[in-house]
């Protein structure tokens, strides 16, 4: 089959590496791909526009693939699934409508609300004047979240409502994250552990992927501004069988039968950022895709055919998928430009790259690389995920870290504490 693969981040090279290991897989085509991407066996990197569903239908004509397989949020936001469906084109992702659970947070507060999804509590505010009547009625710390896509940096947690009150006018007012803010969320904070619970969805069935826990904050003990992500890791022994079922039946199922019920049935992959309270498992979240980084250490312990898994969603027979899973521990560790998540700089040359490769159980993942001249350089923030496998957490620790130090770049920053708390 030849495939195409849409995006060109750390997620994106997680699928293609995966992908490519399918007998049933000839090809593989990744636009716009980085430069870890392209050195996959079977890939061919190409030039697109992600923000043009035009230029993305350009590239679909040009390579005539047998599926498409959407990774970033801004093509499904668009309407790319659409689009491709609307042409007969086989393509793994949810539709426009169905993504909303992403792109909107307040649709996903109230559509949480009609379903009997637990969340925390909140208020939808439009104008600084709904911000001061709502604040009264939490305790700080309180969570602004801005309603739109902010890649994954529309989240602030503040100390005092005062903070409050600063940070949701900077979002109303298009200072901060520019429109993404044009309604925000005052909510609940949450206390407990964080954890990412994915599943595939083809519309009416469920399946579960293994579980992982992301580390979204910059600065290590889990302080600083949020990020996209600064490492994951998964296991096992993170969710113990009944806590498993009771997320599939009290909040993935109820998810993906309400999305039936109201029209937008989701199909692809669901992504549920749930707290883990004393009240119980709370979302904080949903994505309507695999998010960044969590699919590294998720797909390094994957033992079965990704291509799979996409196949079943599409064909409508989630329900009689088989997914194998490694026992091992997997963890990954993100490298990123100095100065993330703020201004940075690219153009860095990195040095140690196949070094890290070589180490047994390590794949180095690349997110914002390119290649210049025969250099691999810096092109984004979030720059590389060193992830690993390990017969438990402390081994796959261990490698991981291991690769990280045989890896350098100009202004390099990267948490040492990755899995640390659990380790501890």
């Amino acid at each position: 089959m030849r495939l195409l693969v849409l995006g060109g981040g750390g997620r994106e090279h997680a699928i293609v590496w995966k992908l490519a290991q399918s007998p049933k897989v000839t090809s593989i085509l990744c636009a716009p791909g980085n430069a870890g991407i392209s050195r996959e066996p079977k890939t061919l990197c190409v030039p697109v526009d992600l923000k043009s569903i035009d230029d993305i239908v350009r590239v679909a004509i040009a390579s005539s693939p047998d599926l498409t397989i959407v990774g970033p949020e801004q093509p499904l936001t668009l309407g790319v699934v659409d689009e491709f469906e609307r042409r007969g084109w086989r393509v793994f992702g949810p539709s426009k409508r169905a993504a909303r659970l992403e792109s909107s947070k307040v649709f996903a507060k109230e559509f949480m609300d009609r379903h009997h999804i637990p969340t925390a509590h909140y208020a939808i505010c439009t104008s600084t004047k709904d911000v001061e009547d709502a604040l009264p009625l939490f305790t700080p710390p309180i969570v602004i979240k801005a309603d739109g896509l902010a890649a994954g940096k529309g989240v602030v947690i503040v100390q005092t409502r005062e903070e409050a009150a600063h940070t949701a006018e900077e979002m109303l007012s298009g200072r901060m994250l520019s429109g993404a803010g044009a309604r925000v969320l005052l909510e609940e904070f949450l206390e407990g552990d964080e954890l990412s619970f994915l599943c595939l969805s083809d519309g009416k069935h469920v399946a579960p992927l293994a579980p992982a826990q992301d580390h979204k904050r910059i600065g290590e003990g889990d302080t600083g501004a949020n990020t996209g992500g600064m490492g994951a890791y998964s296991t096992d022994e993170m969710l113990d069988p009944a806590m498993r079922e009771w997320i599939l039946n009290h909040i993935a199922r109820p998810v993906i039968e309400g999305m039936e019920q109201e029209g937008m049935p989701f199909a692809g992959i669901l992504y549920c950022g749930l707290m883990i309270t004393a009240r119980g498992p709370m979302v904080l979240e949903f994505n309507a895709r695999l998010v960044d980084p969590e699919p590294q250490p998720i797909l390094m312990r994957l033992d079965s055919d990704l291509l799979d898994a996409f196949e079943a969603t599409i064909e409508k027979r989630v329900d009689s998928l088989q997914m194998k899973w490694k026992t091992d521990a997997a963890l990954g560790v993100v490298m990123a430009s100095g100065g993330y998540p703020e201004a940075f700089e690219s153009g860095k040359a990195i040095s140690g790259l196949e070094a890290a490769d070589a180490l047994p159980g390590v794949k180095v993942f690349h997110a914002g690389t390119a290649e210049r001249d025969g250099t691999v350089e810096t092109s984004g923030g979030r720059v590389l995920c060193v992830t690993a496998l390990g017969r438990n957490l402390r081994a796959a620790y261990e490698r991981a870290y291991e690769g990280v130090t045989k890896i350098n770049f100009e202004g390099v920053y990267f948490r040492r504490d990755i899995g640390r708390k659990t380790l501890s």
